[in-house]
């Protein structure tokens, strides 16, 4: 794989980090080429992986049915996508094989479990679901400080509710809003640190300061990216999640890539 390199090598503002390079937003078009690439070379054969989530997205569905989690149903299914880094990490090992040239075949998703990468991984991994857990109480509180206590309702009523008055609107914006918050929050840890782990001998704080290192030198593109990802998300969401099979493994492919343009390896 050859391309223009739009990037340019930045000291890192610790001498213990690698260096950070300045990107474009060149560069992320061109790291979601590759990572289309990536996934057509593969011809879906981990297609079946990306399912794995419209599957999990129906089952929060079916468990927030029930009125006592109702409330937390949108902030469920939306908040899932937090564990995309964590569940992206097979997909980051495939790319980097491919990259060198070696093997790539399915079972190699899971290799980055059995490996140096195992440790760093759990230790991210456990941030981001802390993350997750404090979104969801954050929209719980968000619920309860518009809608009040109120008694079971159907989901009919919540919708209903939900769009027909001041307080559901207010509900949408507020939620909307700490909803962005977490997810730039995991965008900004996640980024560089989780295909660092996968791809270099590094302890999971290393990596974090890295994916720090890298958006503070390029905020305005980190943040594109964010919502390139965001929109290929909702599109996937279209219809029914089923679509999230085929860009989960996209952006896994395209995140690998776009940390090659950050990060000197």
């Amino acid at each position: 794989m050859t391309a223009t390199l739009h990037a340019t090598a930045l000291p890192a503002r610790a001498a213990d980090l690698p260096e950070i390079r300045r990107i474009e937003t060149a560069d992320l078009t061109w790291a979601l080429a590759e990572g289309w690439k990536d996934f057509t070379e593969k011809r879906g054969d981990l297609i079946f992986l990306g399912l794995l989530y419209p599957v999990i997205c129906f089952v929060a569905v079916a468990l927030a049915f029930n009125a006592p989690l109702l409330p937390l149903l949108f902030p469920l299914v939306a908040g899932l996508s937090i564990a995309g880094p964590a569940v992206a990490s097979g997909f980051y090992e495939l790319a980097r094989r491919r990259e060198e040239g070696r093997d790539s075949s399915w079972w190699h998703f899971l290799d980055p479990l059995n490996g140096r990468s195992r440790w760093p991984l759990a230790l991210l991994t456990g941030g981001i679901a802390l993350l997750f857990v404090a979104w969801l109480g954050v929209a719980y509180a968000i619920y309860q400080a518009t809608f009040g206590t109120v008694g079971p309702m159907q989901p009919g009523d919540v919708i209903a509710r939900l769009f027909t008055t001041a307080e559901g609107w207010q509900l949408i914006v507020l939620g909307n809003l700490a909803g962005g918050a977490f997810a730039l929050a995991t965008l900004v840890v996640a980024v560089v640190a989780f295909p660092m782990v996968v791809d270099q001998p590094v302890d999971a704080v290393t990596a974090v300061r890295t994916s720090l290192a890298a958006v503070r030198e390029n905020p305005r593109e980190v943040l594109g990216w964010g919502v390139r990802v965001a929109g290929l998300l909702a599109l996937g969401m279209i219809p029914a999640s089923i679509g999230l099979a085929v860009v989960l493994p996209w952006l896994g492919y395209a995140t690998w890539h776009l940390y090659t343009r950050l990060v000197v390896r």
